[in-house]
């Protein structure tokens, strides 16, 4: 396992800017550790909700984890607004970074992740394989 400390930028999409870590560190496996900092706006998928639910102004991420595979990733996130109320579900694209977004990865060199239906869920979840390290014997 190899950890990488990122910070995202005012205006950065969270989840978009997530996915491309796995392309821009060649890698096929990687989960989201944890995540602090703010958003002006927010799509959240609420358990049992098919679609997203927006969110705006001043938010909070209180929390931030998930895992990364080069076909999508699976991102729980809590938020709290101005008046301190707290929303918790998947983060979907718009999320969009206010200040900060300060990210701890671990990067997973001898793994591959991918989403593969699953009939027993109904989704597509994580499906795990061990690959053999680049320069590996």
């Amino acid at each position: 396992m190899q950890t990488l400390p990122l910070r995202l930028r005012p205006g950065q999409d969270l989840r978009a800017s997530l996915e491309s870590v796995l392309a821009d560190h060649r890698m096929s496996a990687a989960f989201v550790l944890q995540g602090i900092g703010s958003l002006s706006a927010a799509q959240v998928r609420f358990a049992s909700v098919s679609g997203t639910t927006a969110m705006h102004g001043s938010l909070e991420i209180l929390t931030l984890a998930g895992s990364l595979a080069p076909d999508g990733a699976h991102l729980h996130i809590a938020l709290s607004d101005a008046q301190g109320r707290v929303f918790g579900g998947h983060a979907g694209y718009g999320c969009i970074v206010r200040t900060t977004a300060e990210i701890l990865i671990a990067l997973l060199p001898d793994v591959q992740f991918s989403r593969l239906p699953d009939a027993e869920s109904g989704y597509r979840e994580l499906a795990i394989r061990a690959v053999r390290p680049p320069g590996g014997a």
